[in-house]
């Protein structure tokens, strides 16, 4: 039987979670980098962009401007599937939009930590 939420897992994947946010708002594009697998079966699909392989995704944040991106998350999920899979889904609101935003990450663990290797942005 598949264990669902173990505590352990699930603080492990919060505190990857916690760095992603801490790197997104602070563009800290080295980071950002580094949690998605570096792959070219990893996807993003954004707001305005579908994004296919880590590469299309490094450059992604490259160019992306550091203004504004400031947030405040609201009904944060984590959810762990066994030891080395999870999902985290979350809503986010900016000061610069009315819009809702939702963001849903499936992370998997690798022998060089929990990274995302699929992420979807949408504004409602």
């Amino acid at each position: 039987m598949l264990a669902v939420n173990l505590p352990e897992v699930v603080a492990e994947v919060s505190a990857a979670f916690q760095r992603y946010e801490q790197a997104l708002v602070t563009n800290d594009v080295e980071a950002l980098d580094e949690l998605f697998w570096r792959s070219p079966h990893t996807l993003r699909y954004g707001v305005a962009e579908n994004l296919y392989g880590w590469e299309q995704i490094a450059s992604f944040r490259a160019a992306r401007s550091p203004a504004g991106l400031a947030r405040t998350l609201q009904n944060t999920v984590i959810t762990t599937y066994g030891r080395d899979m999870a999902t985290a889904n979350t809503e986010f609101r900016r000061e610069t939009t009315t819009k809702t935003g939702r963001q849903s990450q499936t992370w998997v663990r690798m022998q060089e930590g929990w990274r995302i290797v699929s992420a979807h942005v949408s504004l409602i």
